[in-house]
């Protein structure tokens, strides 16, 4: 061994700790964060989803939505704020989840699709839903998928529609359809309305909730079973944020918050029918303008939605002045002579002292329940109440309460209004006999009416945009607080 080779060899032995130490340190790195850790660390969730009314929208008072207020609940779970952002069609939506940088999680209401499968993963199942075939009322109804060949038809791309259309055109070739990517549920239905095209496929709870808008849309029938909702994270992802959402959603179906939400924002959607959608659309627009100012008044002085008083008006009158029922309550709110006196009310048949009498009316009965009953519950039992009294609503709740329900949830309590007019129920009851339906109805025609007014009269949505949570309230004059609103 020459001298300069022993020099390496006793360098290489000195240096052997110094490079051990470095390995190691390397090797001792902290790795990448998590998605779900990442979420946490910048302290805000990214959300990607529709501007429709089955999930996402903002009226003047802020956000709203089926979609959004679930997802709130996960993001308040995570200890994050929530950072919402609207994509005009699925394939906007996929592309933005799975861009550099893009939002974490899509909650657009999503059905598992083989085109979807290769661009997100899914979480557990959250709601059902039913796939439906629509078409132009006057036409002929199609009853099976062998009505469909010859027709005229589009649905969204990439989305489980598709796939269904795919299915069924290896068993019927001679089926023809388009998919369009420029194009969101409420145009394929506005189209099938005006007869642009003959036929397309929508969820159920999308139809339920756009129906009133599209009178002339008619169910065709359900193409196949029914299928699950789920939310999605980018296929790329790791899954620790998905794991953290299923967890969530299995604890809110346990918890009763799926059903909660559930029946605030479908459990009601059916008490129109087509009828009824087709009336109230007309109107919208033909009665609503001459008494909207008086609603706003009244509401900005009572401080409450106008949109609720206007609901209620057109529960009780459908929006008509001069009106009396046979047991001799009037006007527009439909007063008695005994409230009208009580609210200040000298002419019920004058639109403007009735809106404001019964705007005043209706506070009074909300402020008059117990503190244990919270929103929205809230505001389902004033509406009960200013139907059917506050002693028979208590006697609800009583009979609610020993039955092991909760008297301060609607949910429960509406479930016993009816036995009041059953003397085996009634008997037991400090005020006795009442007309219970009639409330639980009243409340459901309300809702749904107060649903429409607060999707027509929001703020448009330009394109895709940004809206980050408690930061803005669109649709006010500079410097004006926001009205009350009952978290309806």
């Amino acid at each position: 061994m020459t001298d300069r080779t022993a020099l390496r060899g006793r360098r290489a032995h000195r240096l052997l700790p110094t490079l051990l130490f470095l390995t190691l340190m390397g090797c001792s790195e902290s790795p990448r964060p998590s998605t779900l850790e990442r979420v946490q660390e910048e302290g805000v969730l990214r959300v990607v989803t529709r501007n429709s009314p089955a999930t996402y929208f903002q009226d003047r008072n802020g956000e709203t939505g089926f979609e959004y207020e679930l997802v709130k609940r996960f993001a308040d779970e995570l200890g994050v704020g929530l950072q919402i952002e609207t994509a005009d069609n699925l394939e906007a939506i996929f592309l933005l989840l799975n861009r550099p940088k893009g939002p974490e999680l899509a909650t657009p209401g999503l059905i598992p699709g083989k085109a979807q499968s290769r661009l997100v993963l899914f979480s557990r199942p959250y709601m059902e839903i039913t796939p439906q075939v629509v078409y132009r009322n006057g036409q002929r109804r199609p009853t099976r998928p062998q009505d469909l060949v010859g027709k005229r038809i589009l649905v969204l791309k990439g989305s489980s529609h598709a796939d269904q259309l795919a299915e069924i055109k290896q068993q019927l070739p001679e089926l023809k359809y388009e998919e369009t990517a420029e194009l969101e549920i409420a145009d394929l239905l506005n189209m099938v309305d005006e007869g642009q095209i003959d036929l397309t496929l929508v969820d159920s709870n999308e139809l339920a909730m756009n129906q009133v808008y599209f009178p002339n849309v008619r169910v065709a029938f359900d193409l196949g079973d029914a299928r699950a909702l789920s939310w999605a994270v980018a296929a790329g992802s790791d899954r620790s944020l998905l794991e953290k959402v299923d967890t969530f959603l299995a604890q809110a179906q346990k918890k009763g918050i799926l059903q909660q939400l559930k029946e605030r924002y479908y459990g009601h959607v059916e008490v129109l029918g087509y009828v009824g959608a087709y009336t109230f659309a007309q109107h919208l627009q033909q009665r609503l303008p001459r008494y909207e100012q008086h609603f706003r008044e009244a509401a900005k002085k009572q401080g409450v939605d106008w949109r609720l008083l206007a609901a209620i008006g057109y529960q009780e009158s459908q929006w008509q002045a001069s009106v009396t029922s046979k047991t001799g309550v009037r006007g527009l709110m439909m007063l008695t002579q005994r409230t009208a006196e009580a609210m200040g009310v000298a002419n019920r048949l004058d639109p403007k002292q009735s809106i404001h009498g019964g705007a005043k009316y209706f506070i009074h009965v909300l402020q008059s329940l117990p503190e244990s009953i919270q929103e929205p519950d809230r505001s389902w039992f004033a509406l009960a109440a200013y139907n059917v009294g506050n002693g028979h609503l208590d006697d609800a709740r009583k009979l609610a309460k020993a039955e092991g329900l909760n008297p301060d949830k609607w949910l429960d309590v509406k479930k016993m209004l009816p036995r009041l007019a059953e003397k085996k129920w009634y008997g037991k009851t400090r005020y006795g006999y009442a007309r219970g339906g009639e409330p639980v109805h009243f409340v459901a025609n309300i809702r749904r009416y107060y649903d429409i007014l607060t999707w027509v009269t929001q703020p448009q949505m330009e394109g895709s945009r940004i809206a980050e949570s408690g930061l803005h309230v669109p649709g006010l004059p500079k410097g004006e607080p926001p009205p009350a609103k009952p978290q309806l």
